[in-house]
C-alpha cells in the first residue's frame, strides 16, 4: 500500500519519483518535506485531475536531500534524464524569475523577470525567487560567476570572498571564465551526465600535460558535484570546513584519532575514518599501545600516528585529506614531529575538550568556530567516534586483564 509507504517517508527536503505498474517514471517532484508533500496526493478527492493521475501511480521513490536549494538543482537533472510523461513546465508568465546570462565576452549572470526578448540566455521561469538565489550560491561555490549589473569598475564583495574569479581585476581568463558559465548552464539546464564527463575528460587532459594544479582544482569540483547529485550529502558543510579551516583542498576524506587508559594501563589508540561526512567502518583501526610505559598522552598519539600513516605510506594507500586529534596544542604538535619524519604532508587539527577550541600545528592560538556552527558539529561528531572506539577498546582490554 502506497500509504503505508510514504509514512515512513523522511520530513526533510528531497525528490520524489512516481512510477507507473512497468516502472515507467510517469512524475518527478521536490518538496520542503517528502512526508507531507506526497501525503497530501494521497488524499482523496482534493482534485479530480490529482485523483486520476494517482490511479496511474504504483510505486514513489524518493532521495532525500540537505536543502531544498540541492532539491531544486536534483529534480532538474532528474527530469532532464528520465523525461517523465507529466511533468508540466510553468507556463511562460513574466511574473515568474529567470535566471539570465548575458552574451559579454565575460557573461554575467543574475535573476530577472524579462518584459521583453533580448539575446541573452534565459533559463526557466522558477517558482520561487528565494529558493533560486539559493540554489544559485550553492553553484557559485563551486563555479564562481560575476553578478555586476553595470560596467566593471572594481573588484566587488564577491571577488573577495571568492565567489567571481574577477574578471576586472584580470584574474582569469575568457577561457576558463567561459568554461564556468557553460557548467552553470549545463547544471540549470540539468545536464549532469554531460557536465560531468566534460569535467572528466578536462581533469585527465590536464593531468597527462602535467597541469597537476589545474586537474586537482577540477577534481574537488567533481567531487562536490558528485555529492550535490548524490541527494543528502554534505556538499555545503564540506566547502565551509574547508574555508573556516583555510585547507588547500577538499576535506573529503577525514580521519581522526584519540587515545583511551585508565592509570597508564591497557592503553589503546583508534583511528576512524570518514568520508562524505560519513563514517566509513570498514576502515576503522585500533591499536594497542606498544611503546610507551608511563601516562604520557603525547607519546601514546605519536605511537599511533606513526603506526597508521607508515602503513599507509608503505602499502602506497590514499592518504587523508585531513587528520583531526583529540587534544590541544601539545598533541597536535607531537602528531605533526611524527608528519615530518615519515615525509608525508597532510592537514592537521586538533580539538581540545575544554572549549572547543580547533588548534593547528602552525599557530600560537587556537580557532574558536562558533557553537552553532555546523562545521565545528562534524568535527565534534568524528573526535566523538574516535573517543567511543577508543573506548570499546580499552575495555575489551580490560576485560582480557580481569580475566587473566
Amino acid at each position: 500500500m502506497l500509504k503505508d509507504k510514504v509514512k515512513q517517508f523522511p520530513d526533510c527536503p528531497g525528490v520524489y519519483i512516481m512510477k507507473s505498474r512497468k516502472g515507467d517514471t510517469l512524475y518527478i517532484g521536490k518538496a520542503s518535506s517528502l512526508k507531507k508533500r506526497v501525503s497530501s496526493y494521497l488524499v482523496p478527492g482534493k482534485s479530480r485531475k490529482t485523483d486520476i493521475f494517482m490511479e496511474k501511480v504504483e510505486d514513489i521513490d524518493y532521495i532525500e536531500c540537505q536543502t531544498q536549494a540541492q532539491a531544486l538543482i536534483l529534480e532538474a537533472a532528474l527530469i532532464k534524464e528520465k523525461k517523465p510523461k507529466y511533468n508540466i513546465a510553468l507556463r511562460d508568465d513574466k511574473s515568474y524569475p529567470y535566471v539570465e546570462i548575458t552574451k559579454d565576452k565575460f557573461p554575467r549572470i543574475f535573476i530577472s523577470r524579462p518584459k521583453e526578448k533580448t539575446a541573452n540566455i534565459f533559463l526557466g521561469p522558477y517558482p520561487k525567487v528565494k529558493l533560486l538565489k539559493s540554489a544559485l550560491n550553492m553553484i557559485r561555490k563551486i563555479f564562481p560567476y560575476c553578478s555586476c549589473r553595470g560596467k566593471f569598475r572594481k573588484p566587488c564583495l564577491f571577488y573577495h570572498i571568492g565567489l567571481c574569479p574577477g574578471p576586472c581585476a584580470g584574474e582569469v581568463s575568457v577561457r576558463e571564465y567561459r568554461s564556468n558559465i557553460r557548467s552553470i548552464y549545463k547544471i540549470l539546464k540539468g545536464e549532469r551526465k554531460k557536465l560531468i564527463h566534460d569535467l572528466e575528460k578536462n581533469m585527465k587532459k590536464l593531468a597527462k600535460a602535467k597541469k597537476f594544479e589545474e586537474a586537482a582544482r577540477l577534481r574537488d569540483k567533481l567531487v562536490v558535484l558528485s555529492t550535490l547529485y548524490r541527494g543528502k550529502g554534505r556538499v555545503n558543510q564540506i566547502l565551509a570546513l574547508k574555508e573556516i579551516l583555510n585547507l588547500d583542498s577538499l576535506p573529503l576524506v577525514l580521519e581522526a584519532i584519540d587515545i583511551s587508559c585508565l592509570a597508564g594501563k591497557q592503553a589503546s589508540g583508534s583511528v576512524v575514518v570518514f568520508s562524505d561526512g560519513q563514517p566509513q567502518k570498514a576502515g576503522y583501526r585500533r591499536y594497542r599501545i606498544k611503546g610507551v610505559e608511563k601516562i604520557d598522552d603525547y607519546a601514546m598519539i605519536g605511537e599511533v600516528f606513526r603506526r597508521r600513516y607508515k602503513r599507509l605510506i608503505e602499502e602506497n594507500r590514499k592518504l587523508p585529506d585531513l587528520v583531526i586529534i583529540d587534544g590541544g596544542k601539545g598533541h597536535v604538535q607531537r602528531a605533526k614531529e611524527e608528519m615530518d619524519k615519515l615525509g608525508m604532508s597532510v592537514s592537521l587539527i586538533g580539538i581540545a575538550k575544554r572549549n572547543e577550541e580547533i588548534w593547528f600545528p602552525y599557530k600560537k592560538e587556537p580557532l574558536i568556530i562558533p557553537k552553532d556552527n555546523p562545521c565545528l558539529h562534524l568535527i565534534q561528531r568524528i573526535r566523538d567516534e574516535a573517543h567511543r572506539f577508543a573506548q570499546s577498546y580499552h575495555k575489551i582490554l580490560r576485560k582480557k586483564k580481569l580475566i587473566k
